[in-house]
């Protein structure tokens, strides 16, 4: 009888470690499609960040932390990820505070057009990077589309299993450590694809209301980043162009909202030129977003904001710290002059 057990459990053993091996194999691994690597990378780089970024693309694609720490000594990161929506960013925030307590978070204000739930693909993007934890179980509860089910969360074999006819050779090579492909969550684009004149137009809208559900969590956003004494500062990219306009009603919205709250805001669509942000060279994708080039330019505009008028920029860090940042600015820098 005991042997018998012991068969048992032992083929028990098996058959996980075989289905977790499996799972590894087939889970999406985002060579391609880089930005469903964002998420994750942030567990390598926890502690002793000044600013933690959340937002969408909007964000990962316009501060530089290496500029920013190069400039003007503030140590950041970017919990950034493909049309990130506003309850994933406050359940990566409320995840974040578990690894660290940063001096202020900015929340690139994009994302409070939306809602409600949009799309898994999207959503996976977001979540599949995530650590298990509460944050993660109610980012999923709050984000699933139609379909969707916590299961195939909890275990992505169920969902991905049919891509085993379709593996390659990355699928093996990053089974169990991913490729790393942001600088402290920003991905460079070096591109230059200048923005069409035609581009500069919004289409009207029926109502500009912005979605009640996106107003509470920014509001839960503020409550939380008081809760753990971190200053929130909100923030609109100087990109404006097609399929991603920001309309005037949506900044009165959001400015009535910061006014009201004690909080800092700054659309930098309208301090472009201040910035020296011009779209024939400083954009890779007709001005829906910044190239490199672009982003430096915005990083170093806002750090100075954030020393002069934040009080950042001052914190001491050890040396571990320090050599760490030291190497992020020497391999941002190998990649962009490459």
């Amino acid at each position: 009888m005991k042997k018998r057990i012991i068969i048992l459990v032992c083929s028990a053993l098996i058959v996980i470690l075989l289905l977790g091996l499996l799972q590894a194999l087939v889970v999406p691994k985002y060579t391609d499609n880089t930005e469903g690597l964002l998420i994750g990378e942030y567990y390598g780089e926890t502690g002793e960040n000044d600013v933690i970024m959340v937002g969408d693309c909007e964000v990962y694609e316009s501060f530089v932390p290496a500029v920013l720490y190069e400039k003007y000594g503030i140590t950041s990161y970017i919990r950034g990820s493909a049309q990130q929506l506003v309850w994933q960013s406050y359940y990566l925030l409320e995840e974040t505070f578990r690894y660290e307590t940063p001096k202020a978070v900015v929340f690139n204000v994009y994302a409070l057009k939306y809602g409600e739930p949009q799309d898994e693909a999207y959503n996976r993007m977001t979540l599949d990077g995530m650590k298990w934890s509460g944050a993660k179980y109610d980012a999923i509860k709050a984000s699933m589309t139609e379909g969707e089910n916590m299961l195939d969360y909890a275990m992505p074999l169920l969902r991905f299993h049919s891509r085993i006819t379709e593996l390659n050779s990355d699928d093996f090579k990053y089974m169990f450590n991913d490729k790393k492909v942001s600088h402290s969550g920003y991905l460079m684009k070096k591109g230059v694809v200048p923005m069409r004149e035609e581009a500069e137009s919004g289409r009207a809208l029926l109502d500009y209301t912005l979605p009640e559900t996106a107003m509470e969590y920014l509001d839960k956003m503020r409550q939380l980043c008081e809760e753990n004494d971190a200053e929130l500062i909100l923030v609109k990219a100087p990109t404006n162009t097609w399929g991603f306009w920001w309309y005037d009603e949506w900044d009165a919205q959001v400015s009535e909202y910061a006014e009201n709250n004690g909080l800092a805001y700054y659309n930098f669509i309208k301090c472009r030129d201040e910035i020296g942000i011009d779209f024939a060279t400083d954009t890779y994708d007709e001005g829906m977003h910044l190239n490199v080039y672009g982003a430096e330019k915005l990083t170093e505009y806002f750090g100075n904001i954030l020393v002069s008028d934040h009080g950042l920029g001052d914190a001491t860090h050890s040396q571990d710290v320090l050599d760490r940042w030291q190497a992020n600015i020497d391999a941002y820098y190998k990649e962009r002059n490459s």
